[in-house]
């Protein structure tokens, strides 16, 4: 089995280390527990976070194994480690017990019980580094082979944004060879039109309108089964459509769109986690959109600054320069805007939050609810109403045990110091 593991760094990933393990998020066209999956050819067993993640539960995610034993045999991954999905097969190297990634260790391969107390808690509260001969209990790690595969690291959470279209690149390709594809090529009239060198992938089950165009010239495009592009819309790779998700009516440009969203308007250089709302018109870039999100028409975020400077971004440690001249906004988990709501440069909006009307600052804390900050807090029932209700809406129902976990969220993150007020 496979055991992803958030060190110290993963858990200060906000806004969406607040109500999910970064294995759960998606990196180019995969979740990246998905991409590991695909890589190391065995399931995912479990995740190792922060507590307050315990009892998390989404589709196919494993459960947190915090504090539990890992058993020979297992690999525990590093979740800010991202593996090119057109690379070597593990299988190529079979006695391979340590994966590395432009030299760091990215993964091991357990070949006794990490039973070792203090190791355990170690991970447990994020402090330790996989280092093969401090990971394996028995010793042998100085001397374990190491497979090198060719990857990305994510050291910052703006890192996903800076790689997503590089991973794009290379992951559409790849996952092509294993589905059941067609291609799109150029046409003329009211059929589809191709233009560019790449390829445009659609998955059977997939639909593609008359009157659509997809421009290859920068990269390839994928559309999962259930996907619909619909007349008049221009996608342009590398660009990446997920199961049951729908694109319509203006640029989809250069992003990744997880299962069963909706996405309407000019969307350029984004990531959507699944099943989240763009439904209307307004211009969004270079953001991150937690699963349950929806933006209320007119939505805008920035994603460069007048200045053309590079943007600075709030995170746990304080606000800093992220190096990138263009980032937008960063939506935690079941954040909803209102109608024509501008979002700044480098905004960060906290899971649960909902705001409306005024343009809000650069941090919005979780479950933060009004107008214009100073803001209410989201009541804790209304929240939990409002989310059934989304969810209901695609055919998902938040069970007791989902309600019962983001009222525990919603406690903790009224005590939680870390964001502004």
């Amino acid at each position: 089995m496979i055991a992803l593991y958030d060190d110290a760094v993963a858990r200060r990933f906000e806004p969406f280390a607040t109500s999910r393990p970064l294995s759960e998020m998606r990196a180019g066209a995969l979740l990246i527990r998905e991409r590991w999956e695909m890589v190391l050819g065995v399931e995912s067993g479990g995740f190792v976070s922060a507590p307050h993640l315990h009892g998390f539960a989404e589709f196919g995610a494993p459960p947190c194994v915090n504090g539990q034993p890992l058993t020979a045999g297992s690999w525990l991954v590093n979740a800010r480690a991202l593996p090119f999905l057109d690379g070597p097969a593990i299988d190529a190297s079979p006695t391979a017990l340590v994966v590395t990634i432009n030299g760091r260790i990215a993964a091991i391969r357990l070949d006794a019980d990490l039973r070792e107390v203090r190791t355990v808690a170690a991970l447990a509260d994020g402090s330790h580094v996989l280092v093969h001969d401090r990971a394996l209990p028995d010793g042998t790690g100085d001397e374990a082979e190491a497979l090198e595969l060719d990857g990305v690291w994510l050291d910052e959470i703006w890192d996903l944004i800076d790689t997503l279209q590089p991973l794009l690149r290379r992951d559409i390709p790849a996952l092509a060879t294993r589905l059941p594809v067609t291609t799109l090529t150029g046409s003329s009239g009211e059929a589809p039109t191709v233009l560019g060198a790449h390829m445009v992938y659609v998955e059977a089950g997939a639909t593609v309108e008359p009157m659509s165009v997809f421009d290859t010239s920068a990269g390839p495009v994928l559309l999962r089964r259930g996907a619909q592009v619909q007349a008049f819309t221009r996608v342009i790779g590398p660009c990446y459509v997920g199961h049951d998700s729908i694109v319509t009516a203006d640029r989809i440009a250069g992003s990744s769109i997880g299962d069963a969203c909706r996405v309407h308007g000019e969307l350029s250089t984004s990531i959507f986690i699944g099943h989240a709302n763009k439904g209307h018109d307004g211009f969004v870039g270079h953001s991150i959109f937690g699963r349950w999100v929806n933006l209320g028409a007119g939505t805008i975020t920035s994603n460069l600054k007048n200045t053309y400077g590079t943007v600075a971004l709030w995170t746990p440690d304080g606000v800093r320069d992220s190096g990138l001249q263009f980032l937008g906004t960063m939506f935690g988990d079941h954040v909803k805007t209102g109608i024509g709501l501008r979002l700044t440069t480098g905004c960060v909006l906290g899971a649960g939050a909902n705001v409306f009307d005024t343009m809000p600052p650069k941090v919005v804390a979780p479950f933060s609810w009004g107008a214009r900050a100073p803001y209410e807090r989201f009541d804790a029932l209304k929240f939990v109403q409002t989310a059934e209700r989304m969810m209901a809406r695609r055919g998902i129902a938040l069970d007791e045990h989902g309600q019962r976990w983001w009222t525990h969220l919603h406690a903790r993150c009224a005590a939680d110091g870390r964001w502004p007020r």
